[in-house]
């Protein structure tokens, strides 16, 4: 069952992100790798900043979870994580699948270009990525996020985004 997630699941978010988050350690830039990956302040000022999280919950328990966030003319997917050993299930493919069905804006996911398999896994529902220009613009407009991070980070686009962007 997808869900949106509650106040009540807010420790079941943070623990599913920092337990699927271990698979970019020795991925990522060592500068960027933080233990915990998300602590529970950045995971509230988050929420704060309009993050929506959903959930995939199966016997009472989330197994994976995918934010949304509305900013200016896009809808952005936000920290997508499906926990270690529930990967493979095509859980993140059907939090994917429903929150494009409720996006009624172009939709932008922004990851570690070394996350090759999270990149591998937009691309097979559907997203490019973009040019290095058009991530470089993207970032700087749509997210808040450090400079470094910038420069390791790439953006996929859906369908909708791709027009909007080549339409400017």
């Amino acid at each position: 069952m997808i869900r949106p997630c509650t106040d009540i699941d807010f420790n079941a978010v943070l623990e599913i992100i920092n337990d699927a988050a271990q698979a970019y350690q020795g991925h990522i830039p060592a500068d960027r790798w933080q233990e915990p990956y998300m602590s529970r302040e950045y995971l509230r000022h988050e929420l704060a900043s309009g993050v929506v999280f959903w959930g995939y919950e199966d016997g009472g328990t989330l197994l994976g979870v995918m934010g949304i966030q509305d900013v200016q003319d896009v809808t952005l997917i936000r920290h997508a994580y499906v926990r270690t050993a529930s990967r493979g299930k095509g859980i993140g493919g059907k939090l994917l699948a429903h929150l494009k069905a409720l996006a009624a804006r172009p939709m932008l996911v922004g990851t570690w270009a070394a996350a090759t398999w999270a990149i591998g896994f937009y691309e097979k529902h559907g997203f490019r990525l973009v040019t290095w220009e058009e991530k470089e613009r993207l970032l700087r407009k749509y997210w808040n996020i450090p400079e470094r991070q910038t420069e390791t980070s790439v953006v996929l686009a859906d369908r909708r985004a791709e027009l909007l962007i080549h339409s400017r």
